[in-house]
């Protein structure tokens, strides 16, 4: 057991401020952020992995090795409601026979609902480290993703009506702020100080303006690289865009509970990971009269693909138009531009015959 770790986890958005700051004030452990997600983390994964493998397990494959070429010797992976559980002893072997070196923590291990199995996760990080003071340090970093989730939702559903572009140095400011934070007062006077500067500046909004919502797989909805940034496109455009997918929503305050009897008109049985919340929340999206839908999902992603079939009926029911979008290491900026001019042209159109 090393007692100096150099800790990484692959890139998550913007997720990874809250990470770090457990690692580096919750375990007093240094954290190498791997660099920001570009073609070349799509390469390496997509290189270095089997071909019918789901995107973010190529996304995520190819940052823990730029994590490792920029100085980490710890990998530490996450679990989830699909196959990402498995993801981890997969992506270890094909780490180790590309040659490379380092500890490896799969959070998958300890996935048992027991408190001593999470006890044994976080001391795998730094078994000296106060367990009192790691849990706090949880307890903090879900603070500042309730504060990163509330503010990346206000950001895209009024950054397109900012015609001075303050919007967007507030943000990027505010995510500045997150990953200096080294106290819990730290994210609470970031988080406020970028409300009241979004409070600060005039909007051009119009009183009812065009309203998208957006579902999706954990992973690729959540991630503007996976994404190509489809949120600020779509804002570019003039949408005020809606995404209820996000870990506050899904995992912290749990707003939603019993989605599965919500939704029992369309879909009797969960299909799996995001199916059921993504069934609920395009339900949600068309009850409150959206002017349209899109379904992001990565390539490969089954519960996805299952729930389209779904998501027509639904749209049929609601009169609500859904634009489907597949994401692979292949698809292109150009193209996905416009399928969303012509989504966005036909939602338009359409407004205007039913108004």
């Amino acid at each position: 057991m090393k007692q100096h770790r150099k800790v990484a986890l692959p890139r998550y958005g913007e997720y990874n401020c809250a990470l770090k700051y457990i690692v580096e004030q919750g375990f007093e452990t240094e954290c190498i952020l791997p660099p920001p997600l570009s073609r070349r983390t799509e390469d390496l994964g997509a290189r270095n992995s089997p071909d019918l493998v789901c995107t973010p397990f190529k996304t995520t494959l190819g940052s823990m090795i730029e994590a490792l070429e920029a100085g980490a010797d710890t990998i530490i992976m996450v679990h989830g409601a699909c196959r990402l559980n498995y993801f981890g002893e997969l992506q270890e072997q094909i780490l180790r026979d590309l040659g490379y070196h380092f500890d490896f923590i799969n959070l998958s291990l300890f996935n048992t609902g027991k408190k001593r199995d999470i006890l044994r996760a976080l001391r795998a990080i730094n078994p000296r480290r106060s367990m009192i003071r790691a849990g706090r340090s949880l307890y903090e970093a879900a603070r500042m993703v309730e504060h990163l989730d509330d503010t990346t939702s206000f950001y895209y559903q009024n950054c397109g009506f900012d015609p001075t572009g303050q919007y967007r140095k507030i943000y990027w400011r505010f995510i500045s702020d997150m990953y200096a934070a080294q106290s819990l007062p730290d994210i609470q006077e970031g988080y406020r100080n970028a409300v009241r500067a979004f409070e600060d500046v005039a909007l051009s909004k119009p009183p009812d303006p065009i309203r998208i919502g957006i579902i999706g797989d954990y992973y690729t909805v959540m991630d503007p690289f996976s994404n190509l940034e489809i949120e600020q496109k779509l804002a570019d455009m003039g949408v005020e865009v809606h995404r209820l997918m996000n870990i506050t929503n899904d995992m912290l305050r749990n707003s939603n509970k019993n989605k599965q009897a919500k939704i029992r008109e369309f879909s009797e049985f969960s299909m799996g990971a995001s199916s059921t919340t993504d069934i609920w929340q395009a339900q949600n999206f068309a009850e409150r009269n959206f002017d349209g839908l899109i379904q992001v999902k990565s390539a490969c992603c089954m519960p996805e693909t299952d729930i389209m079939p779904v998501l027509a009926n639904l749209s049929q029911d609601y009169k609500i138009p859904v634009l489907y979008l597949t994401y692979d290491s292949q698809t292109s900026d150009v193209g996905l531009m416009t399928r969303l001019e012509a989504f966005y042209d036909m939602v338009e159109m359409r407004r205007k015959v039913t108004l």
